[in-house]
């Protein structure tokens, strides 16, 4: 498993440059370098707006009491094609420029999601809870929703805590 980022980290530089020299014979060595700076400006702008837009949906998903996992993976690929975008060359822009596709992006995100989803699912698992009572203290157990009505003084709530502490010990 760990020969494949090994070799790519060894065949895509080898690749760029066999690639990067075919083109400059074709169309000359300054287009060529144009190209590849034009490629990468063009590319940053688009992922500037991109990365706002996710930004925003985020943003929205959040307000609205949902997480945003499609949205903060989305960010991820948005970060990756931003350093493709940046490396120098014409493989790493096309793949740059792919994951700035928005459907491209949204299909691997779901799949990531899908995936990564059944890793958490299936790796973690725990019925332990926590609830923390007034004052700071932290104690196992079923945590009950309830309302507080009317608060009538401190000394009343101070209290409450010392009966339910005495209650808790066994006092």
């Amino acid at each position: 498993m760990m020969r494949i980022p090994f070799l790519a980290l060894i065949a895509v530089p080898i690749a760029e440059l066999y690639l990067l020299f075919a083109v400059a014979d074709m169309i000359g060595g300054l287009a060529t370098l144009g190209l590849v700076i034009l490629t990468a400006g063009i590319g940053l702008s688009v992922l500037k707006r991109q990365g706002f837009n996710t930004l925003n949906r985020a943003n929205a998903r959040m307000q609205s009491g949902q997480l945003p996992g499609q949205e903060i993976i989305e960010g991820m690929m948005l970060a990756v094609a931003g350093a493709l975008l940046l490396t120098p060359g014409l493989i790493t822009d096309t793949v740059g420029f792919l994951l700035l596709t928005p459907a491209v992006r949204r299909y691997l995100a779901a799949r990531a999601m899908r995936k990564g989803s059944t890793v958490f699912m299936g790796g973690f698992s725990t019925q332990y809870t926590w609830q923390q009572r007034p004052g700071g203290r932290y104690s196992e157990g079923d945590i009950i929703d309830g309302e507080v009505v009317g608060k009538e003084s401190a000394n009343q709530d101070d209290a409450l805590h010392h009966d339910s502490d005495r209650h808790r010990d066994g006092r």
